[in-house]
């Protein structure tokens, strides 16, 4: 999955804007102010009220920050959003600037050689973007100065905090009582010297308490800080009205605050207290001073090691789920090329979906670009750009649903009548790292960054890649992108059994076509082989996701044997397991599409 983009949403004020707040840095005496795509929680989504980076520049990517000067506004994006910054920001006024190859220190040092003043909010930065930044900033003359947000104050129509009611997630779902989560943690922390911990991620917040949200679009989440205590008690800082319907399910052992008491009651605390490095706001850091302790949420890996409950649960949702992806695929292979837009396809997916009483809401912005449109990683689909999907285009349909027992995500790309020749052996060189990553096999103790290659070697062998991760966390009836879990070049986090990733190769030609395939799939203790090591601890994947790959996209003489046997499995799984779940018509389709190859 990947967060989508309106490819028209680039807005005609962003020069005035950016006039604006170059009025602020004069009126502060500053040279620069730094516009991250983040808000005080530190959550990889925002709220409204905290979209700066998208109302300044335009840009609407779910990472990436801007640096504004005097002379150039640079925009730093990541590989994914290389052709989509082109789309959306003012170039004459705005520099997209590639991240990380380009370092923000190393350019702040080439754009303010003889050193200058920056300025930027504490509570949108963490601990450790700050050590990074002041590290690479050493010698040259450049400081970071620490204040009020200059975006808030020129942004006069700023859409107000988020105010939704959460509500009980239940314990059927959620596995374990919050009671049972909040001893255990705290015995964790005391058994590190801990005296507390700060959390300020939102699905770390939910998870913990057995709450679910709607503070931010697509997520079920609720906005707040917390702090856990080594005895197991809770103080938590949300506003009232967003807990009027969980109090007595919070108990006596949660003390509710209003979030204005958050940074006073912080600086009271005693002792060690643990904070994320990588989430906290710096205005945390130095309210805590010498009390600090930088380590990781300590929800963190205990809500990516799911329960037998929460996988259980996400079996079930994922099975429902592919039932109302096959209705759509049964649907979308009648239509002739040429009669159907991308949006009709979507508003068909989402019907599908929503006959579920169990489906809350979809899980992110559901991502159908056909022919050029698919090459856009994060495209989202608008009346100006809804595309007639054409014969000879490929079709990537990237969707999920958020269900009250599971978070599904799937991609599927889609033949519209008689794909070229060189696409299919694209999608079949995807397709094999997807199935040589589902048949892998590997150690206790890896990470995702040491088996992640292998969902790119058939790419690489054909002289091709893709700019974005092979797979991300996905969260319990929470964010669909979890960490700390990644399979990624960059990810060091062992992976353990119960964590939830996708498995999601895909390839892209600007201009032309795009392509991915993506299950996902639970990390388990594997079955031991005959003649394998018996003191040697495996691990392999179950997978959660049944829906059919279309095999009219297939070059079936690149596949080898194993991966033949591996599909042909994989296709018999998904006839098993949805055929009775569907329409009699879908069902009479599916038959067809899990056919042996």
């Amino acid at each position: 999955m990947f967060q989508s983009f309106d490819v028209t949403s680039r807005p005609e004020q962003g020069p005035p804007r950016l006039k604006s707040l170059r009025a602020q840095l004069d009126k502060e005496d500053l040279d620069g102010f730094i516009v991250p795509r983040a808000d005080a929680h530190q959550g990889e989504y925002v709220s409204a009220h905290d979209e700066r980076l998208s109302w300044l520049t335009g840009f609407t990517g779910s990472a990436g920050f801007c640096i504004a000067l005097q002379s150039i506004a640079g925009v730093f994006i990541d590989g994914r959003y290389r052709t989509q910054i082109k789309a959306q920001v003012d170039l004459d006024h705005f520099t997209p600037v590639p991240w990380p190859d380009i370092r923000p220190g190393d350019w702040l040092k080439e754009q303010l050689p003889k050193g200058g003043r920056i300025g930027f909010d504490p509570w949108l930065y963490t601990a450790g973007q700050l050590e990074d930044l002041e590290q690479d900033l050493k010698g040259s003359g450049v400081t970071l100065v620490q204040m009020d947000n200059l975006v808030d104050r020129i942004w006069d129509d700023q859409p107000g905090p988020a105010m939704e009611p959460a509500k009980v997630h239940p314990l059927d779902f959620a596995g374990e009582a919050h009671g049972d989560k909040r001893a255990r943690l705290a015995g964790e922390l005391k058994e590190q010297g801990h005296a507390a911990a700060v959390i300020t991620l939102p699905d770390s917040i939910c998870w913990l308490l057995n709450i679910r949200g709607a503070d931010i679009p697509r997520n079920p989440v609720m906005q707040g800080f917390a702090v856990l205590h080594d005895t197991g008690k809770v103080d938590l800082y949300a506003a009232q009205a967003k807990l009027k319907d969980v109090r007595d399910h919070l108990g006596g052992a949660i003390s509710v605050h209003s979030p204005d008491d958050f940074l006073n009651a912080v600086k009271s605390l005693t002792g060690s207290v643990l904070v994320d490095k990588q989430t906290v706001p710096m205005c945390v850091v130095d309210a805590l001073g010498d009390n600090v302790v930088l380590g990781s949420d300590p929800c963190a890996l205990p809500k990516a090691r799911k329960n037998d409950a929460e996988i259980e649960g996400a079996a079930q949702a994922h099975l429902r789920d592919g039932a109302a992806v096959v209705e759509l695929l049964a649907w979308l292979d009648a239509q002739p090329a040429g009669s159907l837009t991308e949006t009709q396809v979507v508003s068909q997916l989402e019907a599908a979906r929503r006959k579920d009483n169990a489906l809350r809401d979809i899980s992110f912005e559901t991502i159908s670009g056909t022919g050029p449109n698919g090459a856009i990683m994060h495209y989202r689909v608008t009346e100006e750009t809804d595309a007639v999907l054409e014969d000879g285009h490929l079709l990537v349909l990237d969707s999920g649903g958020q269900y009250l027992d599971g978070t599904t995500d799937i991609t599927r790309t889609i033949a519209i009548g008689a794909p070229p020749e060189d696409a299919c052996q694209c999608f079949t060189r995807v397709l094999q790292g997807m199935i040589g990553m589902s048949r892998l096999r590997w150690p206790k103790g890896m990470a995702g960054r040491d088996i992640e290659m292998i969902g790119r070697l058939p790419l690489w062998m054909a002289g091709q890649d893709f700019n974005h991760g092979l797979g991300h966390g996905v969260g319990a009836y929470l964010s669909v992108h979890e960490g700390p879990q990644r399979l990624s070049r960059v990810s060091g986090v062992p992976l353990e059994p119960g964590m939830i990733l996708s498995n999601e190769p895909g390839y892209y030609r600007e201009g032309a076509f795009g392509i991915r395939i993506e299950n996902l799939v639970v990390v388990q203790k594997a079955a031991p082989i005959p003649g394998g090591d018996d003191h040697r601890i495996m691990y392999d994947w179950r997978t959660l996701t049944f829906a059919p790959i279309d095999r009219r996209l297939i070059v079936q003489t690149m596949l080898s044997p194993d991966e033949r046997a591996w599909l042909n499995a994989y296709h018999a799984d998904v006839l098993d397991r949805i055929r009775s779940r569907v329409s009699d018509v879908a069902a009479a389709w599916l038959q067809d599409a899990c056919a042996p190859v």
